[in-house]
């Protein structure tokens, strides 16, 4: 298993417009419908099968529970389904229901959502605030899947996004010192 950091875009960025499949409705979803109406914006590249994901993954649920009406959440997948068959639509599916994760979950099979986010990792986080710039990208929290050789036996809260999501809420800007997010790196289609 790779340990991949996030690539810390820089703060202030604008989210990139995206148009993609929903898995689990099998309609177009784009950024402006998830940011419609709310306070801001997370964006998260996952998939099914990676460790830290599985870490996660609950914890991602009740985040989309807790938040739902205040900011936009959606999902990306963009692995390499080819190489990668247990990330495909159907494991999506599974996924999002076994955990009731209510918000949009997106295959972005070209891979151009990833490399316009600069997505690097599963988990990654992006959230934006309501003028869609970005105001956080790290980790979820300190907590990570036990392995031999890494890991630790802390619980998963999401106290690092969560906290970034409430100060969204209050109209405020997070904090730049921010913990980059890690995981397994995105699988890119092979080139040539």
């Amino acid at each position: 298993m790779s340990r991949t950091p996030s690539t810390m875009v820089a703060l202030g960025t604008v989210a990139p417009p995206f148009e993609l499949t929903n898995v689990v409705t099998g309609k177009a979803v784009g950024r402006d419908d998830v940011a419609a109406g709310v306070k801001g914006l997370l964006v998260m590249f996952v998939c099914p099968h990676c460790p830290y994901v599985k870490h996660v993954e609950a914890e991602l649920g009740l985040i989309g529970r807790d938040y739902e009406g205040l900011i936009g959440i959606v999902a990306i997948n963009s692995n390499d389904v080819s190489q990668y068959a247990e990330d495909g639509p159907e494991h999506m599916q599974q996924q999002a229901k076994l955990h009731g994760w209510n918000f949009p979950y997106l295959y972005d099979e070209s891979q151009e959502v990833a490399r316009s986010y600069d997505a690097a990792c599963t988990p990654d986080f992006f959230l934006f605030d309501a003028e869609m710039k970005l105001v956080y990208r790290g980790q979820l929290d300190d907590s990570r899947p036990r392995r031999k050789d890494f890991g630790n036996d802390l619980p998963v809260t999401g106290k690092d996004l969560r906290g970034a999501m409430d100060l969204v809420l209050e109209g405020k800007t997070p904090s730049p010192e921010q913990k980059f997010s890690i995981g397994c790196n995105i699988k890119w289609k092979m080139v040539g």
